[in-house]
């Protein structure tokens, strides 16, 4: 069993792959959803917007907190030349944001915010992926196959695509799945 600080671990996110990756890092924890507007001020540096949702995830949860508790909060987002790539509104989307990707190396950036009632830290992971040249048909077949639109940048790298249309990473695998769960683990070891 892997020592962790004595606390009540809470996890603020609906995110199953979140749940997963914290539950396999052998953290035993509960789930708080917050529901918060995905919004941030313009012209956030690539790093700061998924710190800045981080925090105010953590925010709209502080006041449930107890003394005990240390919450963890995160957010993903992608990131392709300068621009958020978003959830996907629907198949269109979907389709558009996979051919801005295709061919191209993107940042995939979470943000984590550990929170108890009497200290914050938070701190944020990137990694660079690189997809092949996607062909219409491979787009359209993954869309209809795992239906990606609860992901930033319309994919799992967990998924088909990951599997079939991903020439490299250079960074944390895990990240791009949800969770810098390295970083995360020397993080609340070291809180």
């Amino acid at each position: 069993m892997v020592w962790f600080p004595d606390y009540k671990y809470v996890l603020g996110s609906a995110s199953p792959r979140r749940q997963q990756l914290l539950s396999e890092l052998g953290l035993n924890f509960t789930v708080r959803i917050c529901d918060i507007e995905e919004d941030f001020p313009e012209g956030m540096l690539m790093e700061e917007i998924p710190v800045y949702l981080a925090r105010k995830k953590a925010d709209s949860l502080y006041s449930t907190l107890t003394i005990q508790e240390l919450l963890i909060t995160a957010d993903t987002i992608v990131w392709l030349e300068g621009e958020v790539l978003g959830k996907p509104r629907d198949i269109d989307h979907a389709i558009e944001i996979l051919k801005m990707l295709s061919g191209k190396t993107h940042q995939v950036v979470t943000g984590v915010c550990l929170t108890t009632r009497l200290k914050r830290k938070d701190f944020f992971s990137v990694t660079h992926v690189e997809f092949k040249e996607l062909t219409a048909q491979e787009i359209r077949y993954y869309i209809g196959l795992c239906l990606p639109f609860d992901k930033a940048g319309a994919y799992g790298i967990q998924e088909w695509i990951g599997l079939a249309g991903i020439k490299s990473i250079n960074g944390s695998y895990f990240n791009v799945v949800g969770l810098p769960v390295h970083q995360i683990y020397f993080e609340i070891l070291n809180f």
